[in-house]
């Protein structure tokens, strides 16, 4: 029988899991934006690829601080502060499109702001999701997470694709704010949940030292996070090149947006799978990883922009089985007292995202979009099996 949507029945969760996917739709809608306008302002795949840069830098560069702030502070007092703050510069950013006062610099500060509620979305609230539903139904709710931002990223690009067309940037971001606002109203229904466990008599500074050991001495957790530091290093880096791709092969801003969001309907259809089988967690992780880098050579392969969509998709299909384990496999590998700080040191493994595209976009501007994405699919194909033969651990992960 399948339980797809088993743990939404525990308490409370179901108004956690709507605050999040609120939350995904918010934040893909303004990397969307950023992308976007930039491509539109500049017309450079370096300056594009760069708007992904900031906004997932903050991932690498304070995922742990992220973790060990989870680890000792209130969890959703954490959250509803940093959206709340989300809210008003948003509503800004709509008001200077409006005005057609938007600069570049503006864009990245943007992206970077977004990046920054991205860390303590990761470690605060997939933390609380542990605290809400235990470790019986933990699988489960981490592949609808999964779900949650795969839709997210498809609703969030759809949506800022479409209303750019109708009604222009600047009201594409006043969607977004009330995105955030909805979503500041779901996590207020959420209680509160004593971190029982918090290092209180501990620095904060050696509550994230402590982190690093564990990833020096725990095997699996380290092949976990070297997998994902290389697929989203390789694979997901390309992602904002579809707005070149898509105006390449002829598309307006609907179906540019429509491109976007198919990575994520994607993704959504990988992660569902993992709700509802609950395949062997090591596995699919790895497996998706693989054909995902080998799938989305599709991508740069072709000049038709339907099969540029059906590639995109069938690609993060692949993807969204890596997605739906990755979190259950890292927070499942620690003791308890160390699963905000886990999340802390995945969000930095997903941080190696900024530098991949950073020197994509430096690739595609020398040898082009299309060409850039092979090769950098295929090294990170070959760099995936040489880890593995190092540090298999995670093939036995279940």
């Amino acid at each position: 029988m399948l339980k797809t949507f088993e743990s939404l029945q525990a308490p409370y969760y179901r108004y956690l899991f709507l605050s999040g996917w609120l939350f995904s739709v918010s934040r893909w809608g303004v990397g969307f934006l950023g992308a976007f306008v930039m491509n539109d302002m500049t017309g450079s795949p370096l300056y594009v690829q760069l708007t992904g840069t900031f906004m997932w830098g903050p991932l690498l560069l304070t995922g742990l601080v992220g973790g060990a702030i989870s680890d000792r502070l209130d969890r959703k007092r954490t959250l509803v502060f940093f959206f709340l703050l989300m809210v008003p510069f948003t509503i800004l950013m709509g008001a200077l499109a409006l005005f057609d006062l938007l600069k570049p610099w503006m864009l990245f500060f943007s992206m970077l702001v977004v990046g920054v509620g991205w860390v303590i979305d990761m470690t605060a609230r997939r933390a609380l999701i542990y605290d809400l539903v235990g470790p019986s139904q933990i699988n489960n709710a981490l592949a609808l997470e999964m779900f949650s931002s795969a839709s997210g990223l498809a609703l969030g690009s759809f949506i800022g694709g479409a209303v750019i067309e109708l009604l222009g940037v600047g009201y594409a971001y006043w969607a977004v704010a009330i995105f955030l606002t909805i979503s500041v109203i779901s996590m207020a229904k959420v209680p509160s949940v004593p971190v029982t466990s918090s290092p209180t008599g501990e620095g904060f500074f050696r509550t994230m030292v402590q982190g690093l050991r564990e990833l020096s001495g725990n095997r699996l957790l380290f092949s976990v996070l070297g997998v994902t530091l290389i697929a989203d290093a390789f694979f997901y880096s390309y992602t904002p090149l579809l707005q070149v791709i898509g105006e390449r092969v002829g598309g307006t801003p609907f179906s540019i947006g429509l491109l976007a969001a198919s990575t994520g309907v994607g993704m959504m259809l990988g992660s569902l799978w993992v709700a509802s089988f609950t395949p062997p967690r090591g596995i699919a992780y790895v497996w998706g990883a693989f054909s995902a880098m080998a799938l989305v050579v599709g991508v740069a392969t072709t000049d038709e922009y339907g099969w540029v969509l059906f590639f995109a998709m069938i690609s993060s299909v692949s993807f969204g089985l890596f997605g739906a384990t990755q979190s259950a496999l890292t927070m499942t590998s620690v003791r308890e007292n160390m699963r905000g700080r886990a999340m802390g040191l995945l969000s930095m493994a997903i941080g190696s995202l900024p530098i991949g595209m950073y020197i994509l976009g430096l690739l595609a501007e020398i040898v082009g979009a299309e060409q850039s994405i092979i090769i950098f699919n295929v090294t990170g194909i070959l760099a995936l099996a040489v880890f593995l033969v190092w540090r298999p651990q995670v093939f036995r992960a279940r």
